[in-house]
């Protein structure tokens, strides 16, 4: 697995993501502040509900940018088979013959990326999944979920 190059499509979504949410609350300001939203009675809250998206969407490239950061310094050591899985490494889980990677990060879990070798989620150690993981080394089970159900896995790789 190319960790540098996974690290710079990671970043690359996240970078895309706060440019759109830093638009979008721009928009939204604009139309918080805009003459024609101006209150026309007591009861018309269309501007404030506006101020209130646009603060919850100024959060949202807050936290990107602080991802991006956090992404940009985070360390991508190799590791041996015997090592236990830890922020940085790229863990495949097999279940039913399917295979999963995802790569250990501290932030946006969740975000899937493409890379040369197929897909990678980004799983945090605060998900219930990335829990169960860090510190596991392969050939261990975890449990996943998946679709309401409990699917059992087994790790292995990580790189």
């Amino acid at each position: 697995m190319d960790k540098p190059a996974l690290r710079a499509a990671i970043l690359a979504e996240l970078r895309a993501e706060q440019l759109r949410q830093a638009r979008a609350a721009a928009d939204a300001h604009e139309e918080a502040t805009s003459e024609e939203s101006r209150p026309e009675n007591k009861w018309d809250t269309h501007s404030q509900e506006a101020a209130y998206l646009a603060e919850g969407q100024s959060r949202q490239v807050q936290e990107a940018a602080e991802a991006i950061g956090l992404f940009a310094a985070l360390p991508l050591p190799a590791f041996s088979p015997a090592d236990p899985a830890a922020l940085g490494a790229v863990v495949t889980l097999e279940s039913g013959g399917r295979q999963t990677r995802y790569l250990l990060g501290p932030r946006a879990g969740g975000l899937t990326v493409a890379t040369a070798a197929g897909e990678v989620m980004v799983l945090t150690p605060q998900s219930p999944l990335g829990r169960q993981v860090l510190g596991r080394r392969v050939g261990d089970e975890v449990v996943t979920p998946r679709g309401g159900r409990a699917i059992s896995a087994r790790i292995t790789a990580i790189t």
